[in-house]
């Protein structure tokens, strides 16, 4: 049996087409995310004491709400928008549990992901 080998100087060819064509979607992807306008929103919780597990449900649950607000897309069953409206929600969450940088709030989104955020990062301690 006779088997087919690929010289090395080959395999550094493919895989570097196989590179520059993955380099060029995702910058594809990146400018074309970057045209979009951000959009934001504030959610008060000035009401809540977020450093308790009922604090940081609460404000867990708005921040989840206005995400999935400020994520909506009209998608009219579009596989695509529904994929990218529940990236964004997911996102936007993260996003704003670091920013309140709260280890209550933290232990409240980690219970509710599959991935977890680090607690260092929501101890709000340096890498």
């Amino acid at each position: 049996m006779k088997s087919i080998t690929t010289s090395t100087p080959l395999r550094g060819l493919i895989l570097t087409g196989i590179f520059s064509a993955l380099a060029v979607s995702f910058s594809t992807a990146a400018s074309a995310a970057d045209s979009e306008p951000v959009r934001s929103s504030i959610v008060s919780y000035a009401d809540l004491n977020v450093s308790s597990p009922q604090g940081a449900d609460a404000l867990y649950r708005r921040i989840r709400a206005e995400a999935a607000k400020v994520c909506s897309v009209d998608n009219a069953g579009d596989r695509q928008s529904g994929l990218a409206q529940a990236a964004c929600t997911h996102k936007a969450i993260r996003d704003a549990v670091i920013k309140v940088n709260e280890t209550a709030l933290a232990n409240v989104y980690n219970a509710n992901n599959k991935t977890a955020l680090p607690i260092m990062l929501a101890a709000g301690q340096a890498r």
